[in-house]
Order: C-alpha cells, then sequence, then structure tokens
C-alpha cells in the first residue's frame, strides 16, 4: 500500500513509521526550505532514514540539491531504495546500508559536509552528539532526536550521568529539561572541537525530543547559559544556578534546600528570527496548524528555561485549575511577562515568582 505525507509517496513495508510524528517532520522541512533561501542550495545527510519519507520531503518540497540517504537496517533497505528511486534516477542522491557512525565518519575523511545532517534515532542520542557534528558543514543544521523520556525527566539519573554528562531531577519542567539536556550535551560536544551551537528550534512532541541547531565556527559555550536549574520541592518555584553558587544553594522564597538537575542548557531555545521566517512560509503553505505552533514557539523564546503546569498551581494553590489564558492576562497587567509554552497547553511560562503566580491564580478563580 502507498503512503502520502506532503508530496512525498511511500511504503512503509516493515519500516517503522509514525503518523503522529508528521509535526517534528514538517518543521524539519520547513528549517530546510528557510535555509535553502538563504544559501542557494542544500545537501542531506540522512543516517537513519527508516522508511525514507523525510528524505523524500526535503528533496520534493525543501528542492535539496544531493541527498545521502542511509538506512542501517538490512531488513528494510531495499523498500528505502524503492521509495527513493526517483531521487537516485534523477541524478540526486544515493542510499546506503550502514552503521551511523561509520557514516559520519566517512563523511568527515572525506571532507564532505553537508547543510542539514538528520539523526532521527531511537532512545538516547548521546552515542552521536559527537560524531554526527564531524559531517556537519560550517553553517549548517544538526537535527537530533532522543526518545528517552525516562532518563532525561529524571526516572535513571545515574544513566543520564553516563548518556549526558549530567544529573536530571524529577519536577514539573521535565520535559523541558530534556530538551536543554541534549541541547547542552551537543553544545559540550561542539566546544571539544573548538566550535559553537546556535538553537534553531528545540520541540517536544508526543513524546520525542528535537534539537535543531546550527554548527558555528565560534564557541558560545559559556557559565552564564550552561548551567544548573534548582527546584524547590516545598514552595514550588525555580531558580537558576551558576557553577560559582554551588555551594549555596537554597531556595529564595522559603529558604530550603533546592534539588538540582545539570548541567544543562539555560539560554534562548529557539532562534526567534528564523522562526519567524518558518511561519511565513508554513502560512504560504497553508499549514494553519503549524502557524499556530510557530508563532507560541517564537513567544516562548527567551522565556526562563522552565514551566508551570496549571494542574500544579492548583494543586499548591488548593483552587480550581485557572484557565490558562486568564492566568497570563492577568499576569501580564502585573506587569510580569508570561506566555503559553508548546511543550505542555495546559501550562505556562513567566517570570513572576511562585507566590506571584498562585496570588494571580486565585485572583482568576475569584
Amino acid at each position: 500500500m502507498t503512503n502520502q505525507e506532503g508530496k512525498a509517496k511511500f511504503k512503509i513495508g516493515r519500516a517503522f513509521y509514525r503518523p503522529q510524528g508528521r509535526v517534528v517532520r514538517d518543521l524539519g522541512v520547513l528549517a530546510a526550505a528557510v535555509y535553502r533561501e538563504d544559501m542557494g542550495r542544500l545537501r542531506v545527510l540522512e543516517a537513519m532514514a527508516g522508511c525514507g519519507v523525510r528524505s523524500l520531503r526535503y528533496w520534493l518540497e525543501c528542492g535539496a540539491d544531493e541527498l545521502w540517504v542511509n538506512e542501517g537496517n538490512p531488513e528494510i533497505i531495499s523498500l528505502v531504495r524503492e521509495n527513493l528511486a526517483d531521487l537516485v534516477a534523477n541524478g540526486c542522491g544515493r542510499v546506503t546500508q550502514k552503521d551511523a557512525l561509520e557514516v559520519f565518519f566517512e563523511a568527515y575523511n572525506c571532507r564532505d559536509f553537508y547543510d542539514l545532517v538528520d539523526v532521527d534515532c531511537f532512545g538516547s542520542a548521546s552515542p552521536y552528539l559527537s560524531s554526527c557534528l564531524w559531517g556537519t558543514k560550517i553553517g549548517g543544521l544538526v537535527y537530533i532526536t532522543s526518545t528517552d523520556g525516562r532518563t532525561v525527566a529524571g526516572k535513571q539519573p545515574e544513566k543520564c550521568l553516563a548518556a549526558y554528562g549530567a544529573y536530571a531531577r524529577s519536577h514539573p519542567a521535565i520535559h523541558e529539561q530534556g530538551l536543554r539536556l541534549l541541547l547542552g550535551s551537543l553544545h559540550r560536544e561542539a566546544a571539544a572541537k573548538g566550535l559553537g551551537i546556535a538553537p534553531v528550534f528545540c520541540l517536544f512532541w508526543a513524546g520525542t525530543y528535537r534539537v535543531m541547531a546550527r554548527l558555528v565556527a565560534a564557541e558560545s559555550l559559556t557559565p552564564a547559559n550552561y548551567g544548573f536549574l534548582g527546584y524547590c520541592h516545598s514552595c514550588g518555584s525555580y531558580q537558576l544556578v551558576s557553577w560559582r553558587h554551588l555551594g549555596r544553594v537554597v531556595c529564595r522564597e522559603d529558604g530550603e534546600n533546592l534539588v538540582l538537575s545539570g548541567p544543562m542548557w539555560l539560554g534562548e531555545l529557539h532562534d526567534r528570527p528564523f522562526l519567524t521566517r518558518m511561519q511565513a512560509l508554513a502560512h504560504q503553505w497553508q499549514w494553519p496548524e503549524r502557524v499556530t505552533m510557530l508563532e507560541i514557539m517564537a513567544e516562548e523564546t527567551d522565556f526562563p528555561p522552565y514551566f508551570y503546569p496549571l494542574g500544579e498551581i492548583g494543586r499548591r494553590g488548593k483552587m480550581d485549575i485557572p484557565k490558562r489564558d486568564y492566568l497570563i492576562s492577568t499576569l501580564q497587567n502585573q506587569g510580569f511577562r508570561a506566555t503559553a509554552t508548546h511543550i505542555n497547553p495546559q501550562a505556562i511560562k513567566t517570570d513572576a515568582s511562585i507566590s506571584v503566580i498562585l496570588a494571580a491564580a486565585r485572583q482568576c478563580s475569584g
């Protein structure tokens, strides 16, 4: 049976394919199209192709000039070749069956660097965070995946330490924590090579963590953007903790000890101007749901690195769960910054303290 997603027609066979993952693929296509507008050319390396739908869409919808499509599973490589037969016949790429790490190092050894390196792995991304950069052009994009939610959510902190060099603890904003741990690890791997990372966007969707970032020539990791997130289980407040203050970590609200997660990326989650251009393109392509999502992502770009779920606010305030938009407007009217977040539709991001949030929520309930 032939399936269709966007302009791509393909067969699934025994390959893994999640229709719900279209959101992730759509944003990748939009970013790749914007990049090609800027650079006039787009070469894509997809290390784990699955059924090949992502590569087909990069070719058909972004106008990718050349693609190296790799799939390590010998049981589905014939399916990938069948789905990508037109791409290869048009001289726009090749299909290989190799281990992803072999692909990255082959690209580096041949000085064959790509504009977009897509790594859609299953489980932890840690085996590929360093190696994928070897095949990426300076100024090019890397699109990294992690589906290992338990590790970054504080359920297995020792495993997180081994995978990402960071200790993850449990708290209400764990899904944003997962994105920031992934991005922070990518930053650290780039810094070890004397390079830097500039976030393009970070997406949490249907249990999947996706980070798209630009590889840049200048190191970008600093103590100001790479540190620790503290959470107070007593009062529910968050605060950022720098390396210099690790020995004096108490909650500013009630003086209780904080539980620390990190180190992780503490800077901006997205590149707002780039998201604005992706949003304009989504509007042009008549993708209204992506327009809405990108608008929310653009708004949350430079907020503090955590959020407050409405259910948690209601529980701590012993009140009914407040309405999100009403709570946001109430906080804004009081002079605070507040917005929705794509990570959790029933949560807010704000620079207000937990005590101010609870008071505003009570005002909404009243």
